[in-house]
């Protein structure tokens, strides 16, 4: 008996239809966790040119390909980060759900400390650091728990499937430099597939 694996297209549709349900944060995270989990179980759900660094230009050792784009907001992307990859902390402005489907990757989790009222300053502290490896997922809640670091300190990539709630593309996000405090803002103009 062959075994029946879960789909993008399943993954999609499933999470469509929970967002149509118009459920709260903490409903998305319960029943979107489950249906990610059997997703990065599937590395072949994802086409093979989706689960490599893009090999070219400033970030070869990196990529960022969108998968979906819903008219709910609903963004599905696949991101490769290259043996050394490293972003810096950085905000999302939107929910979100991040699964490892391949190796493992480091996650630098921050909270603010400031009382917020210097325009283009903020003061964070180290949270936590844990290492994700293949199929576990971290959760990403704005103003709360959503400001984080990614290193891959392996020598092989590391795949990760990206949902968020909102279209990445354009959304006002935030860069923060641990030293000096300084905020940058900054939007996603691209993914590597378009």
């Amino acid at each position: 008996m062959a075994t029946v694996k879960y789909s993008l297209e399943e993954f999609v549709n499933d999470m469509e239809g929970l967002l149509k349900e118009q459920p709260d944060q903490h409903r998305i995270f319960d029943r979107g966790s489950s249906y990610l989990e059997k997703l990065i179980a599937n590395p072949a759900a994802i086409p093979e040119e989706y689960l490599v660094p893009v090999g070219q230009g400033a970030r070869g050792n990196h990529g960022s390909y969108a998968l979906y784009q819903g008219e709910s907001g609903l963004l599905i992307t696949s991101v490769v980060w290259g043996p050394g990859d490293h972003a810096s902390p950085h905000d999302h402005g939107t929910w979100g759900m991040i699964g490892v489907m391949g190796n493992h990757l480091t996650e630098t989790r921050f909270r603010r400390v400031d009382d917020r009222t210097v325009d283009g300053y903020a003061r964070l502290e180290k949270d936590r650091s844990v290492e994700f490896t293949s199929g576990e997922i971290t959760l990403l809640i704005p103003e709360v728990d959503e400001i984080h670091q990614m290193d891959n300190f392996t020598d092989r990539p590391t795949v990760e499937i990206h949902v968020y709630g909102d279209n990445l593309r354009g959304l006002n996000r935030s860069r923060y430099d641990l030293e000096s405090g300084k905020i940058t803002p900054f939007a996603t103009q691209k993914y590597d597939n378009c």
